[in-house]
């Protein structure tokens, strides 16, 4: 079982980014997938994730209005398009899968996902 995290890179502020999560060696059409980052000298942080359900979509404070989240289940891909990219937006971006059943409540808790791919790199310059 596989996530692989692609498309950072170093973009000026108020730019756009498109970060891809793949997933390979199994489906996850069932399970909430969502997107954390850590940024530099902090804990990793919720930032979206996408029920797997209704594809719900729920956003972290910083990310609401500036970024969305969207899931393709034949595809087997996780999407997260950013936009208005502010400096303080820089940190390595994760992508995540649970295990099925995670509740609302936990959704931004990072030891609710049991997948994870491996990060990329966002930089966003002043």
């Amino acid at each position: 079982v596989q996530l692989q995290a692609s498309g950072g890179g170093l973009v000026q502020a108020g730019g756009s980014l498109r970060l891809s999560c793949a997933a390979s060696g199994r489906t996850f059409r069932r399970n909430t997938m969502g997107w954390f980052r850590q940024r530099p000298g902090k804990e990793r942080e919720f930032v979206a994730a996408i029920r797997w359900r209704d594809s719900t979509p729920h956003y972290s404070d910083s990310a609401k209005g500036r970024f969305t989240i969207s899931r393709d289940n034949i595809k087997n891909t996780l999407t997260l398009q950013m936009d208005s990219l502010k400096p303080e937006d820089t940190a390595v971006y994760y992508c995540a899968a649970d295990n099925g059943g995670i509740i609302t409540s936990s959704i931004p808790n990072s030891g609710s996902y049991a997948y994870w791919g491996q990060g990329t790199q966002v930089t966003v310059s002043s």
